[in-house]
């Protein structure tokens, strides 16, 4: 391995010139990987996410000052059929993970949090940040065990691996592409070569831009989906399912596949090679070492590799709305320092003690028009109470997103409060493709 000698000399570096490699534990939400970066000494959380080329900052409140250096107003745009958006750019920022930092390093604060992600996701969401931390190291990714190791590129040595496969990425505007096959239908079984973003910060498994390609055009069987949210507005797309995704000798069957109309990727298309994305779905069945100093990356498939491609299939746009104070019950069994009954005779005593906690609530922000919840009469603002007769508090947000993606024909039950009124309905997950 070969590595020009000033490579690096920008950007993010060990603190500890001599060190080889940093370990990174995250967090894996939706398919997104989290990590914890230190802004000007102040910790916030950030989504890694490769498919962007700079640092963004989304969700900043009174408590989380960074003292961001001479800003200046800039405009942003990006996925979504909306206008640019209002951001701050500040330059000579320090942001450190561990042994890791990056000196001088330039961050766009957006003035409005357009993507609410924190309430999406169920947790502190604060930014997203790409290639600035990635530029500059070989990093592999296990989302098994949920770390990160960050390898000095000019002293890593890659072992023989005949289960691996390494492919050539390339660059575009600092964003890593790609090149995969795809089987669009199942009469020609014919693989279609497409080039793809891999994109870290997606949580869908494949984005295909219809029409990129004369093959490239949304199956007879799919549904109308919002797919997320860009810089420039909702991504719109139809939701399908194509028989086979082929990355080097790996073949993935029947992944989901998102097909993207041309106004959600006008911006995304300005680079004509490129035919849609390849995101978190996909790359969380891998071992991955990510490799920019040495332009490739290479897969080792890992226990999630079989795993079914499943989809939300309630309805059900679900939502973290901030904490409430529940009621909760203890029941102790009386006993002394021995563990004995404190009362002689054959009875035992048990004493309830209450405790009031700050737990955290859901609610339905949309419900999609003809879905199984839609049917029940389930509607947007309706508090969650109980799913399966299990208080909503005691699960997260990536719990209840998971319930909803478990089979076909599962039954859901589900209590909300709408209004102050309690109600009680049912449903059964409905597969359309």
């Amino acid at each position: 391995m070969i590595v020009p000698e000033n490579y690096g000399q920008k950007g993010f570096r060990f603190l500890n010139a001599d060190a080889k490699k940093e370990r990174i534990k995250f967090r894996l939400i939706n398919n997104l990987i989290i990590i914890p970066i230190e802004i000007n000494g102040k910790e916030l959380s950030f989504i890694l996410d490769s498919g962007v080329n700079k640092t963004i900052i989304f969700n900043l409140s009174e408590n989380d000052s960074i003292g961001l250096s001479n800003p200046k107003k800039v405009a942003l745009r990006g996925l979504g059929g909306g206008e640019s958006v209002d951001a701050l750019l500040s330059k000579n920022n320090k942001l450190s993970l561990n042994g890791i930092v990056g000196f001088n390093e330039t961050l766009y604060v957006i003035l409005e949090d357009y993507f609410d992600l924190s309430s999406k996701m169920g947790t502190t969401i604060h930014g997203i940040i790409g290639y600035n931390l990635l530029k500059n190291f070989i990093i592999k990714i296990n989302y098994r065990t949920k770390v990160l190791h960050f390898y000095n590129a000019k002293t890593y040595s890659y072992k023989k691996c005949r289960k691996c496969e390494v492919l050539p990425i390339q660059f575009y505007r600092k964003k890593p592409y790609v090149n995969v096959k795809v089987q669009l239908d199942t009469i020609r079984k014919k693989l279609t070569d497409v080039k793809l973003l891999i994109d870290s910060g997606g949580s869908d498994a494949l984005w295909l831009f219809e029409h990129t390609k004369k093959d490239i055009v949304t199956p007879k069987r799919y549904f109308k989906d919002i797919l997320g949210e860009g810089l420039s507005g909702a991504i719109f797309g139809n939701r399908s399912r194509i028989p086979k995704l082929v990355i080097g000798n790996f073949n993935i069957k029947e992944p989901t596949v998102s097909f993207l109309d041309t106004t959600s990727t006008k911006n995304a298309r300005k680079f004509k090679k490129r035919n849609g994305s390849i995101g978190g779905n996909v790359l969380k069945r891998f071992k991955i070492w990510l490799d920019y100093p040495n332009s490739q990356i290479m897969l080792k498939k890992n226990g999630s590799f079989k795993q079914d491609f499943n989809y939300n299939m309630s309805g059900l746009d679900v939502v973290y709305d901030g904490k409430q104070l529940v009621k909760e019950e203890s029941v102790k069994k009386l006993t002394d320092r021995y563990n004995n009954k404190v009362n002689g005779n054959n009875t035992i005593s048990f004493v309830t003690n209450f405790s009031y906690k700050f737990r955290p609530s859901f609610k339905i922000r949309t419900v999609v028009m003809g879905s199984p919840a839609f049917r029940a009469g389930l509607k947007p603002e309706d508090v969650i109470v109980k799913i399966n007769r299990k208080p909503a508090h005691n699960y997260t947000l990536n719990d209840i997103v998971n319930k909803f993606k478990e089979r076909h024909n599962k039954r859901i039950r589900i209590t909300v409060n709408r209004k102050g009124i309690i109600l009680k309905f049912e449903f059964r997950l409905q597969k359309k493709v």
